[in-house]
């Protein structure tokens, strides 16, 4: 999609990204404490020192990956929190959902990549555990794999409407929306096999 090769849109993009992210996150931690949750391999014992903002900024940076991938690692992380309810996205499993996200993308997507050892590097974790994660991360999506090209549209054209219309929420104001849902997920219901993706309604 030439949109995604201008220079300015992807440092936006990720931006926007890091900072709903962080909304997701902030949203279920408050939630854990009236639903349970299950605890995953992609959660951590304590939270990463590391903001969402800089881990997303160091795997744009190191991994080298067309922009579309982090377009389908958003809907991969969507379809994840859908078919797990019970693992939603949190501030303890969001960094490992990340980097496994992009890895995976990166993978389908493009025909040259980096090896697992070298995201596991990117991520912070040793090669052991993202090959624990990338296993877990496909049986969690059941597979699903395929991005339908109305669906990136759709996808895309959201996010990219979002960037235009107002500027990403700062840290601190994010935490004034977590009244908004009692189950967020990232963006869409997914149905790729209909054609009335522009009636499908947000979830945030």
């Amino acid at each position: 999609m030439a949109e995604l090769e201008n220079p300015s849109l992807m440092p936006n993009l990720i931006t926007y990204l890091s900072c709903l992210l962080h909304k997701v996150a902030e949203s279920n931690d408050v939630n854990c404490r009236f639903q349970p949750q299950k605890v995953s391999v992609f959660h951590g014992l304590t939270r990463p020192t590391i903001s969402i903002q800089s881990y997303l900024d160091r795997i744009y940076k190191y991994a080298n990956c067309s922009p579309s991938c982090f377009i389908v690692a958003y809907i991969y992380l969507d379809r994840f929190a859908q078919k797990q309810p019970t693992l939603p996205i949190n501030s303890f499993n969001v960094h490992r959902l990340l980097i496994t996200s992009v890895m995976v993308a990166a993978k389908f997507m493009d025909d040259i990549y980096y090896n697992n050892a070298y995201y596991a590097k990117v991520g912070g974790i040793s090669r052991r555990e993202m090959n624990y994660l990338e296993v877990d991360f496909l049986f969690g999506l059941g597979f699903h794999l395929n991005v339908a090209p109305n669906t990136f549209h759709t996808y895309f054209t959201y996010l990219q409407r979002e960037i235009m219309l107002q500027p990403p929420p700062s840290i601190a104001e994010s935490s004034l929306s977590l009244d908004r849902s009692l189950k967020v997920h990232l963006c869409f219901n997914e149905e790729e096999s209909s054609h009335q993706n522009q009636q499908q309604q947000l979830a945030v």
